[in-house]
């Protein structure tokens, strides 16, 4: 039963055309941050209609897109200054190891499953943080995670025959 159903649903998919399927994704990507949802939901939901190269070209866009606008609005949201006064020692520990290791930090933590990347994005923007290094950073980090799940559901589809 959900062998069909999700044949059904890759069929009705495919035939939206490439460049529609692309340009919802890459929106969503793009605005995705600022709703906290993880670009993992997004990859996810997309491997079994999208073909594994353009959607990461997409992903990366996406994630581009989004964490440069979260980097760039951090100190409207003036979130650090409520987490500054409740974690002072955190805060100022964070600041420290990213002053010191800002290039290795970022990509661990882009690509480390279980932390919010966006979370990054916003400590990057409020510190001031090269704006070049930290997107090469995150893109490097969600970048290599993106393929592993895309690539890696890919293979896993086609073993169960759904793609």
């Amino acid at each position: 039963m959900l062998r069909q159903w999700l044949q059904t649903e890759f069929a009705r998919a495919g035939s939206w055309g490439p460049a529609a399927l692309y340009g919802v994704y890459l929106a969503l990507g793009a605005v995705r941050g600022f709703t906290l949802v993880p670009s993992t939901t997004l990859v996810l939901a997309a491997v079994p209609f999208v073909p594994p190269g353009p959607l990461l070209v997409c992903t990366v866009l996406g994630i581009m897109l989004s964490s440069t606008s979260i980097y760039f609005f951090s100190s409207a949201l003036r979130l650090d200054e409520r987490v500054a006064k409740r974690h002072p020692k955190q805060v100022a520990r964070l600041t420290d190891l990213i002053n010191r290791y800002e290039f290795p930090i970022i990509v661990g933590w882009s690509f480390f499953p279980l932390v919010p990347t966006d979370l990054i994005c916003y400590v990057c923007g409020v510190l001031r943080v090269r704006f070049w290094t930290f997107l090469l950073a995150v893109t490097l980090g969600e970048g290599a995670i993106c393929a592993i799940y895309i690539y890696g559901g890919d293979q896993i589809l086609r073993w169960l025959g759904w793609k």
